[in-house]
């Protein structure tokens, strides 16, 4: 597997995603988000400055989780509020020491550098979200999007499922995009994800944005190409559905 990008590219495309995200936001929350039915852009807003409040409760914690959660939150300006909570939430990652103890989601890393990686990829999907309000979603960079694609495949849908079995949604798949490729095997208890070469049932390839939005299924099928069997790719489909809400 290839190294992650560098922490304090991360941290940039942070500032730069979220700088973009308010900036367009400010073109009318009432706008309708057509990646997200039934979200307003007001919604989009709320949600991410809310993710970004969990984020630092967690860092600020040290360790334990944040309970109870979520808390009353504050009736202001989500423009405002989203803008307060982004240049808190940067200048914390800025300034902690990665190591230092966080609760995460994600076992084998409870410290406040995982949360780097993870709100740079939240931020530019929400960005990407906000911006299809107006019609004129701006690519997300190409290197984070296929960091963003090893990381939807290995840490969100890669898992045991044996207490949500899904014998319907069984296969192989492959991804492939910015030079990398990831295999796929579903099984009812189980989806296994790593970076080979090996055969496929479907395979979903394309622009790195295009690819990682359509894996959070912000893009139809038409925004990437998809060979083989249909119905192998809409199992592929419908399986990251559930591990990606």
């Amino acid at each position: 597997m290839l190294a992650r990008m560098e922490r304090e590219r991360f941290l940039e495309l942070l500032r730069t995603d979220g700088d973009l995200l308010l900036l367009t936001a400010r073109r009318g929350l009432d706008a309708t988000v057509p990646t997200c039915p039934g979200w307003t852009v007001r919604d989009a807003v709320s949600h991410t400055a809310q993710v970004y409040e969990h984020k630092l409760a967690c860092i600020a914690l040290g360790g334990p989780k944040p309970e109870p959660w979520p808390p009353a939150w504050p009736d202001r300006d989500p423009l405002d509020w989203y803008a307060d909570a982004h240049a808190r939430l940067v200048a914390t990652l800025t300034t902690t020491d990665p190591a230092a103890p966080s609760h995460t989601w994600w076992p084998d890393d409870q410290t406040a550098g995982f949360w780097v990686r993870r709100m740079a990829q939240e931020t530019a999907v929400h960005r990407a979200d906000v911006e299809s309000a107006f019609g004129d979603v701006t690519p997300i960079d190409a290197e984070l999007a296929v960091d963003g694609v090893d990381e939807v495949l290995t840490m969100m849908l890669a898992d045991d499922w044996s207490d949500l079995p899904q014998p319907d949604l069984n296969g192989t798949a492959s991804v492939e995009t910015g030079g990398r490729r990831w295999h796929v095997a579903m099984t009812t208890d189980d989806v296994a994800v790593a970076e080979s070469d090996g055969p496929a049932e479907a395979t979903v390839s394309g622009e790195p944005s295009d690819v990682l939005l359509w894996l959070w299924g912000r893009a139809p099928d038409g925004a990437v190409r998809i060979d083989g069997d249909a119905g192998a790719a809409r199992r592929f489909r419908e399986r990251l559905a559930l591990a990606t809400t």
